[in-house]
């Protein structure tokens, strides 16, 4: 609609200040002749808007003037009130400022709509951690968040998984990213995209080196190359296993990353095949959790892997216990 784009052009334009007519175009996805007339229409509107032409010209607004108005639609305006992830905020440190800005949009919201939004914050939670987690480590933020938004270098000292003592490395930050409750860091070693869980980090130091990323890459480029390496990486050993129907659900649910395909159909079988995708045979031992449930058809290595793993943990229960009397 022609009142929601020369909505758009304001508020661009009061984000912005001077923006080049294609530009504007290609973000309101129209042609740069409908930009030039949209901008005659708010100035017969009363809106101080003019156009300057040439390399560096582009439309603007007259400094000093603002509107009051937000532009936002009654689903807009509930969106804003749904807060996904609200445990970021504090771990940014910026519960207060998060409750702080609502309180101002809710009084700059259209008076019709600030009853929806309002109800829809009491109705509407979005928990994006797991279910029996586990309490979460401290993470201390403050400066990988210095050297995100001052575009510095970082020394870390960083312990993987499985290590005893942390490692040492260089990075070049592009951001910060929070997956289902866990903080990432996203940052470049000697020009490649690297990952690493803040709860991991020993300890932080700002460089005053300016950070050397790659050119034309963003966080959200950085973190979907990684993203595909973490869940697309080959598994290399398929396994099929056949488990107890009343117990699929929760056997999907914590097996998901490891699943090679959607579990067959078997109408009303008590047991339904599960064909799923290891790095290494040891991974296999994950499987021992639903050993009441579940029977490993194949590969041969990975049924005795598992038996292996359950007659070690019969061997460890009888040597606690005891002897039976």
């Amino acid at each position: 609609m022609k009142a929601d784009r020369l909505l758009s052009i304001l508020l661009l334009l009061q984000t912005r200040g001077r923006v080049p007519a294609h530009e504007l175009a290609d973000r309101l996805e129209v042609s740069v002749r409908t930009i030039y007339r949209d901008v005659e229409a708010l100035s017969a509107s009363g809106v101080p808007v003019y156009a300057e032409r040439g390399r560096h010209g582009g439309i603007e607004l007259l400094a000093g003037f603002r509107t009051d108005v937000t532009g936002l639609t009654a689903d807009e305006s509930r969106a804003l009130f749904i807060l996904a992830a609200q445990g970021a905020h504090a771990a940014l440190g910026l519960d207060a400022a998060l409750g702080s800005a609502l309180r101002k949009v809710m009084a700059a919201l259209p008076a019709p709509y600030r009853p929806a939004a309002e109800v829809t914050s009491r109705r509407i939670l979005v928990d994006a951690t797991r279910w029996k987690g586990g309490p979460q480590p401290a993470v201390d933020l403050d400066v990988l968040q210095d050297a995100v938004f001052a575009d510095r270098r970082l020394r870390l000292r960083y312990r993987h998984s499985g290590a005893k003592e942390p490692s040492t490395y260089t990075v070049d930050p592009y951001g910060l990213v929070s997956k289902a409750g866990v903080w990432y860091l996203v940052a470049d070693r000697r020009a490649r995209p690297r990952l690493f869980r803040a709860d991991r980090v020993h300890s932080a130091t700002l460089l005053p080196d300016p950070v050397k990323r790659r050119p034309g890459v963003e966080l959200a480029d950085a973190w979907e190359e990684l993203r595909r390496q973490v869940e697309e990486r080959p598994g290399g050993l398929d396994v099929t296993v056949r488990v107890r129907r009343s117990r699929l659900d929760m056997f999907v649910r914590l097996n998901a990353s490891s699943l090679a395909q959607l579990p067959e159909d078997e109408g009303e079988k008590e047991w339904v095949t599960v064909h799923l995708s290891y790095g290494v045979v040891g991974e296999a031992r994950q499987l021992l959790q639903f050993a009441d449930a579940l029977e490993v058809v194949s590969p041969p290595e990975v049924r005795a892997e598992v038996a292996a793993a359950a007659a070690s943990v019969t061997e460890l229960y009888q040597r606690v216990s005891g002897p039976a009397e």
